[in-house]
C-alpha cells in the first residue's frame, strides 16, 4: 500500500513538471497579458484538483488544454476576465447538468473523422496565432522547438518543455540585446525578445464579481459553448485512457467531476480546464494509477505558485510560443492524416471538412457539420444503421450489420463483457472468463474508419490481455480496408488472429 501511495505521488510531481509551462503558455494566450500566468496555473490547481476527486476516468489529468483555451480566449476578448471567470462557473453548472441527463453517454457516437479534424482544426488554431511571436522571434521559437525535439529523443526522464525552459530562458538573459534586429537580408529573424513580466504572488482566493443580470444573460451561450467543448475534449481523453489502460471509464460521473472543476476554478479566478490527453498519457506512463496521482499534480503546483512571481518573470514569450506549437503539431492525427489515400472517401471528406470549418467558422458548428455530414454518407453506404452481436458458441460471436461510428461502441462493449480475461491482467474486464475467443465478421457489410480502428484496439487488448482470437470470414473488402487502416503491429495482429484456429495464441 505505501509503495503505491509513493508510485501515486511521484507519478504526480512528473505531471506537475510537465503541466507548469503549459499551464502558463494558454493561460497567457487566453488573456493576453501576464497576469494569464495565475490563471492558466489556477485552472490546472483547482479544475485539475476536484476533476480528479469527483470524475469518472482513473488518472486523468484535468487542466486547460488548446481546445478550451481558444473558445476561453474570445470570451474574454468579448466581455472581459471577469465575466469569463463567471461564464466558466456557468459552465462548470452546465457539465454537471449534462453528466446527470447522462448526456456523457453520446460521445460514443462520435465518429473518428470528427474527431480527427477537430483536434487538427484547434491545432491550426493555435499555430496560426502563435504566428506574431514567430515573426517577432523566429530565431528564439527554432531553437525551442528543435531544443525540445532533441530532448525528447535523448533524455526521458526530464520533460522537453521543461528542459527548454531552463536552457533557453537563462541563455536570453545574457544574448537578448544580441538578438535584437537579427537579419538575413530582407528577412528578420529576431527584432527582440519579450518576457512574460512580474506577476502576483498571492494564494487564491474566492472572488465573485459583481455583474448585472443582463450580463449573465450573454454569458448563457458562451458558457454552453464552453462545457460542450470542454465535455468532448475530456471524455476523448477518457477514450484515449480506455485504450492504453483497458479499463472503461464513466463518462457521465467524469462530466460532473469535470463541472465542478470547472466551477471551482472559476471562483478561484482560474482558466476553463478540460481532460488533458498529453499530461494524462504522462501519468499513466510514470506509474498513476488512480485520482491521487491526478490530484497530487494540483496539490503540487499550487505548493509552486506562492513563489513563481521572481521566476516566471524572466520567462521568454518565444519559448512559450515553441513549447505551444510543438503541443500543436502533436494534436494533429498523423496517422490518420497519413492513412487519406486508402481510408474511405466519405470519412475523408468528414474529415478536412470538420478541420476546416473549426478554423474558418466554429468548433461547435464544426463539431456538428461533421456529425450530419457522417450521417449521410452512412446511410449512402449501408441500408442498416446499426451493428449487431450474436453469440453463436460459449466463446464464439458473429457481428452483423454495418461496423460503423454508430454500433462499434456497443458491439465491442458486448464482447468485452461476453468473455472477461482469464487471469489479472485483464484489461478488457474485471469479471472471470474464457481465454480465447472466435469471431465471425461474414455478415459484416461495411466498416468505416472508425469500425477498422475499434476493431483493431480491440485485437490489441486481446492480445495484451493473452486471449487467443480467431476471426474468420472476413469479406474481402472489410480484410482490404483493416489491413490498410492498420499500423504494422495491428496488421500483424489482425493478420495473425485470421490465420489462427482456437487452439492457437496470438503471438
Amino acid at each position: 500500500m505505501f509503495q503505491r501511495v509513493v508510485k501515486e505521488l511521484l507519478s504526480g510531481l512528473t505531471v506537475a513538471i510537465v503541466a507548469l509551462p503549459l499551464a502558463i503558455a494558454f493561460g497567457i494566450t487566453a488573456t493576453g497579458t501576464p497576469e494569464g500566468a495565475l490563471v492558466g496555473l489556477y485552472g490546472a490547481i483547482f479544475a485539475g484538483f476536484f476533476a480528479a476527486l469527483f470524475g469518472g476516468t482513473p488518472a486523468q489529468v484535468t487542466g486547460p488544454t488548446g481546445p478550451i483555451t481558444v473558445v476561453a480566449t474570445g470570451v474574454i476578448a468579448a466581455h472581459g476576465l471577469d465575466a469569463a471567470f463567471v461564464a466558466f462557473v456557468m459552465a462548470g453548472g452546465f457539465q454537471v447538468l449534462f453528466g446527470l441527463c447522462r448526456l456523457g453517454s453520446l460521445i460514443r457516437y462520435i465518429p473518428h473523422p470528427v474527431v480527427s479534424g477537430f483536434m487538427g482544426g484547434i491545432a491550426l488554431i493555435i499555430i496560426l496565432g502563435e504566428l506574431d511571436q514567430v515573426r517577432r522571434a523566429f530565431l528564439v521559437v527554432a531553437g525551442t522547438i528543435v531544443l525540445m525535439l532533441v530532448a525528447a529523443r535523448l533524455v526521458k526522464a526530464v520533460p522537453a518543455s521543461l528542459i527548454a525552459l531552463l536552457v533557453v530562458t537563462p541563455f536570453l538573459r545574457v544574448a537578448d540585446s544580441a538578438l535584437t534586429d537579427v537579419r538575413l537580408g530582407p528577412l528578420t529573424l529576431s527584432s527582440g525578445i519579450d518576457y512574460i513580466g512580474r506577476i502576483p504572488e498571492s494564494l487564491p482566493s474566492i472572488a465573485v464579481p459583481d455583474l448585472g443580470g443582463s450580463t449573465v444573460l450573454t454569458l448563457v451561450l458562451p458558457a454552453l459553448s464552453i462545457a460542450l467543448l470542454g465535455s468532448i475534449d475530456s471524455l476523448l481523453t477518457s477514450v484515449v485512457m480506455d485504450n492504453i489502460t483497458g479499463r472503461r471509464h464513466r463518462s457521465n460521473k467524469e462530466l460532473i467531476g469535470q463541472g465542478i472543476g470547472n466551477a471551482v476554478s472559476g471562483l478561484f479566478g482560474g482558466l476553463a480546464s478540460a481532460g488533458a490527453t498529453v499530461r494524462s498519457v504522462v501519468n499513466v506512463r510514470s506509474g498513476g494509477r488512480t485520482a491521487w496521482s491526478a490530484a497530487a499534480h494540483s496539490v503540487i503546483l499550487l505548493a509552486l505558485v506562492a513563489g513563481l512571481g521572481a521566476v516566471v518573470q524572466y520567462i521568454p514569450l518565444a519559448v512559450l510560443s515553441g513549447i505551444l506549437m510543438l503541443t500543436a503539431f502533436g494534436m494533429f492525427d498523423w496517422e490518420s492524416l497519413r492513412k487519406v489515400h486508402v481510408a474511405p472517401w466519405g470519412d475523408v471528406v468528414v474529415m478536412f471538412a470538420t478541420m476546416i470549418i473549426t478554423v474558418v467558422v466554429d468548433l461547435t458548428v464544426a463539431v456538428a457539420v461533421g456529425m450530419a455530414l457522417a450521417l449521410v454518407f452512412h446511410a449512402m453506404k449501408t441500408r442498416r444503421r446499426r451493428a449487431s452481436v450474436i453469440r453463436t458458441g460459449e466463446d464464439a460471436f458473429r457481428i452483423e450489420g454495418p461496423m460503423s461510428f454508430l454500433s462499434v461502441d456497443r458491439v465491442f462493449t458486448s464482447l468485452r463483457e461476453g468473455r472477461p480475461a482469464p487471469s489479472k491482467r485483464s484489461g478488457l474486464s474485471g469479471r472471470p472468463h474464457l481465454s480465447s475467443l472466435s469471431l465471425s465478421l461474414k455478415d459484416v457489410d461495411y466498416v468505416d474508419m472508425s469500425g477498422a480502428k475499434a476493431l483493431l484496439t480491440f485485437i490489441d487488448h486481446s492480445h495484451r490481455s493473452g486471449v487467443a482470437m480467431d476471426i474468420k470470414d472476413v469479406p474481402a473488402h472489410v480484410e482490404v480496408r483493416l489491413v490498410a487502416l492498420a499500423n504494422d503491429d495491428q496488421r500483424a495482429r489482425f493478420t495473425a488472429a485470421v490465420r489462427n484456429r482456437s487452439d492457437e495464441t496470438v503471438h
